[in-house]
């Protein structure tokens, strides 16, 4: 289920028609009455429904009537179908994940310690602590942890990716997930979440909507809303008898379509679409977010604590640079470098044969037969190969110049402390005894991270660097990535403790983490990013969690929070704008036969009290279509100011709010006329 995929999926046609029987089913009062809005609205196109089938049976003229009627249903069909294409853009993404999951066979071992004992059981009978084999070519049967060996794994059918990864007991690559696919090799799995609970299970819930909660925003400006509603009620309940005693009072239907143009119909009817189309981008970026509450507190975010290693930085030190001592060239260091890391199979290994590949062109020859590798340990902290030219050993500084009883020359030292203090770590280079100099090995800043820690900067968001590093280390590399400050020999308790203190402050913290030793600052931040491939602890603490297990993914998140609030607040101007446009097109209608005055309200010059009053309920009805690719796609958001998001919000959707009625509502008025409609 690529990403591609998915917003090819947002067009479909079959999603559109599902969408649109969906919109129907909706109509049931029973569930519309959570929209106080729609609700109310739907009550009066029954009312004037009703009128005008009442005029028709009695042979009274019901024209007028019948069109107010039309245009008011189709006024809440339009509000159901936005919140229905929301939903089926979800439950199209839930189909796909549905069909990876399957009645999959796993083989229950019988004895954890002897793999050639297991017996066949359908992965829906397995419980929690039940250990499993899965060997190439198999679908992992259900979550869990791996206790044993080492696997590539096809995670497509969760994370989109196809490139496969590594999962192997011990440390934070651990974690599988069930539908997955084994590609190579086997692990043994030690199953973590029952059926019916897995993460699988809990992503279609999420990704349907079955389980999104209404965020204290929404709900908030749900009770404004109602408020609003009720008041406009009251407001044209009153006008009735007031036109009574001026001895015109004007007819249910032309009362029903003043309410329904009063009333806030448009942000009432996109409101849960808006809500639905933020966890919907989520997924699309292989986010998922327990609740709509998480996303809501992404966008309100002041205090950002990223991870260092992974995150700010490529993940594994590179070496930068070869410094020699006194009579020895920085070459002699260089092929001495290379030949101590032949054996060494890790990043940094790896980054030494490349910089001396680079630097002169050495390339490093195959590990010759009979060659002793010295593989590094912690307690003499040196690594390195025994080969009949000679002996090279690479290592910790003080533990190199401590195996050879020598001593670093003082133009060495003032290298390595250098090293030291740019965050560096220098290793030191000897062969046959004999000290050489120093490879500079560096945590490298991601590409382009200053640039965005500038923009979150501009956004009023505080960045936190997080690392297991000194203080000297950390300080060098928050100054070079550009955070805002920095939590140097990081423990548990150091982030838990920071991130209270920010909430004591009235701040909003997001964090991200894969450990368990991350899972209390997790659970305490108001958002916590659980990596995919972190342990399970993690995964539980956290309330989103990024399938592509990528820490930098916190930015976005943040970005969508704020696309979600400025889609709202965008919307919500917009439509309380639209509706003081449509006044100046029904009020000089309604009473500007008893208040001819009035009719220097009709700057728009409608045709007729008819064709406006028809012109504007057709409007009322139109612009929530035309709003709902709007809604479900969130409104561009820049990293500005608030000043600059509220000007922006008034000139383009208030302004916009104002002059597009007027605008649409004579357009359809000329139609209306020319028709003969009204």
């Amino acid at each position: 289920m690529a990403t591609n995929t998915r917003r090819a999926v947002m067009l479909d046609r079959a999603l559109l028609l599902r969408a649109m029987l969906d919109a129907l089913r909706k109509l049931d009062p029973r569930r519309l009455v959570r929209n106080p809005v729609i609700f109310v609205t739907e009550i009066v196109a029954i009312l004037v429904t009703l009128l005008a089938g009442r005029a028709a049976l009695l042979g009274e003229p019901f024209g007028f009537q019948a069109s107010i009627a039309l245009w008011l249903w189709l006024t809440v069909l339009f509000a159901t179908f936005a919140e229905a294409v929301a939903e089926g853009r979800g439950r199209a993404q839930a189909d796909s994940l549905r069909r990876t999951r399957s009645d999959t066979p796993a083989r229950l071992l019988l004895r954890a310690d002897d793999r050639t004992l297991w017996q066949p059981r359908a992965a829906t009978e397995l419980r929690v602590g039940d250990i499993v084999l899965v060997e190439a070519g198999d679908l992992i049967p259900s979550d869990g942890e791996v206790v044993e060996g080492i696997a590539s794994v096809n995670e497509a059918a969760v994370t989109g990716e196809s490139a496969p990864v590594i999962r192997e007991s011990g440390g934070d690559r651990s974690a599988v997930t069930g539908g997955t696919l084994v590609v190579s090799d086997w692990i043994v799995v030690r199953i973590t979440a029952a059926a019916g609970s897995t993460f699988l299970d809990r992503m279609i819930g999420l990704v349907e909507g079955a389980a999104r909660q209404k965020t204290p925003n929404e709900i908030a400006l749900d009770i404004l809303l109602a408020g609003m509603t009720i008041i406009f009620l009251i407001a044209v309940a009153t006008l009735v008898g007031f036109a009574s005693w001026n001895g015109q009072p004007p007819s249910v239907p032309v009362l029903a379509a003043l309410l329904v143009t009063l009333i806030p119909t448009t942000i009432g009817g996109l409101l849960s679409a808006i809500g639905i189309a933020g966890m919907d981008r989520l997924v699309r970026f292989n986010v998922l977010a327990t609740s709509g509450r998480a996303v809501e507190a992404a966008g309100d975010v002041d205090v950002l604590l990223l991870d260092k290693t992974g995150t700010i930085t490529l993940g594994n030190r590179q070496a930068a640079g070869f410094i020699p001592v006194p009579g020895v060239t920085e070459r002699e260091v260089a092929e001495a470098a290379m030949l101590s890391s032949l054996a060494d199979e890790t990043p940094e290994g790896r980054s030494i044969l490349a910089l001396a590949r680079e630097r002169f062109g050495i390339e490093a020859p195959a590990l010759p037969q009979g060659a002793q590798v010295i593989p590094f340990t912690a307690q003499t902290r040196l690594s390195g190969l025994d080969l009949p030219q000679g002996r090279y050993r690479k290592g910790a500084v003080d533990a190199l110049v401590r195996s050879i009883g020598g001593a670093a020359p003082p133009a060495l030292r003032d290298a390595v402390d250098r090293i030291a203090r740019a965050g560096g770590t220098p290793l030191a280079v000897a062969r046959n005894g004999q000290l050489l100099g120093a490879i500079e090995l560096k945590d490298i800043v991601k590409t382009g991270m200053r640039a965005r820690f500038d923009a979150l900067r501009r956004m009023g968001i505080r960045t936190v660097m997080v690392t297991g590093d000194n203080r000297l280390t950390a300080a060098a590399i928050a100054a070079e990535a550009g955070v805002d400050d920095f939590i140097a020999e990081a423990t548990p308790e150091d982030k838990l403790a920071y991130i209270r203190k920010a909430q004591a402050e009235g701040r909003l913290v997001a964090m991200a983490g894969d450990g368990t030793n991350d899972a209390p600052a997790l659970a305490q931040a108001d958002v916590g990013l659980a990596m995919q491939t972190g342990t399970q602890a993690a995964r539980e603490a956290g309330n989103m969690v990024d399938l592509d297990s990528d820490p930098t993914k916190l930015i976005e998140v943040v970005e969508i929070g704020k696309q979600l609030l400025i889609t709202r607040g965008a919307l919500t101007t917009f439509s309380i704008a639209n509706d003081v446009a449509k006044y100046f097109a029904i009020l000089p209608a309604i009473f500007v036969a008893s208040y001819p005055e009035l009719g220097a309200l009709n700057l728009m010059r409608l045709a007729s009290p008819e064709s406006a009053i028809l012109s504007a309920v057709i409007f009322n009805a139109l612009i929530i279509v035309a709003l709902v690719p709007l809604a479900l796609r969130g409104v561009g958001y820049a990293a500005v100011g608030a000043a600059s998001l509220l000007r922006r919000n008034l000139l383009v959707y208030g302004l916009g709010g104002i002059v597009a009625p007027f605008i649409g509502i004579k357009i359809i008025d000329v139609i209306l006329t020319l028709l003969g409609l009204a």
